[in-house]
C-alpha cells in the first residue's frame, strides 16, 4: 500500500527564531551550534543539520490527540530549513541511515503494533502496515536516542 511520510511544518515554527534565550528558554527550547554531524536531524527539511548550522531544540507534540499515548518531545529545526515534501513512498536518507521505531496507531489514536527496524527496511515495513485497514497511521522515531522523526499516513 502506498504511503507519504509528512515532515513537521517550518512555518508553524520559523518564529522560534526571532525569539531571545530567555524567551526560548520560556517555551521549553534553545538554540544550538551542531558540532558534528550526522547526529542534529532537522524535522522540517529531513536532513542533518551542518557543522556550524544554527539549530533550535524545542519540545513537540507529536501525539496531541487524547488518549493514553498523547506524548511530545524534544526535536531539531534548521534556522531556514527548507521544507521537506517526501514523494509517495519516498523515505528520506535521514531515516534510512539510522535506527527506527515504528509506532502504529488506529483511528482511535490507540498504538496497536510497534516494531524497531534499520532504516533501510521503513519502506518496506510502511507499505505492509497500510495493508492492515486498522493502522490510520504510523509515528516514525528515532530508536537513539529515540525522538519523533515524521508521521506517515496512508495514500489512497
Amino acid at each position: 500500500m502506498d504511503f507519504q511520510i509528512k515532515p513537521l511544518n517550518g512555518d508553524a515554527f520559523a518564529y522560534l527564531f526571532a525569539l531571545d534565550d530567555a524567551e526560548l528558554a520560556a517555551q521549553n527550547a534553545c538554540r544550538q551550534v551542531v558540532t558534528e554531524t550526522p547526529g542534529t536531524p532537522c524535522r522540517i527539511s529531513m536532513e542533518d543539520a551542518e557543522i556550524g548550522e544554527n539549530v533550535i531544540l524545542f519540545n513537540y507534540t507529536h501525539q496531541p490527540e487524547g488518549s493514553p499515548y498523547q506524548a511530545n518531545h524534544a526535536v531539531f529545526m534548521r534556522e531556514n530549513a527548507k521544507q521537506a515534501v517526501p514523494d509517495i513512498n519516498e523515505v528520506p536518507e535521514v531515516i534510512r541511515r539510522r535506527l527506527i521505531s515504528l509506532r502504529y496507531f488506529d483511528q482511535d489514536h490507540m498504538m496497536i503494533d510497534a516494531d524497531v527496524v534499520p532504516g533501510e527496511q521503513v519502506e518496506e515495513q510502511l507499505s505492509s502496515a497500510f495493508d492492515r485497514d486498522e493502522i490510520a497511521y504510523v509515528h516514525i522515531h528515532n530508536a537513539k536516542p529515540g525522538c519523533f522523526a515524521a508521521s506517515a499516513h496512508r495514500v489512497a
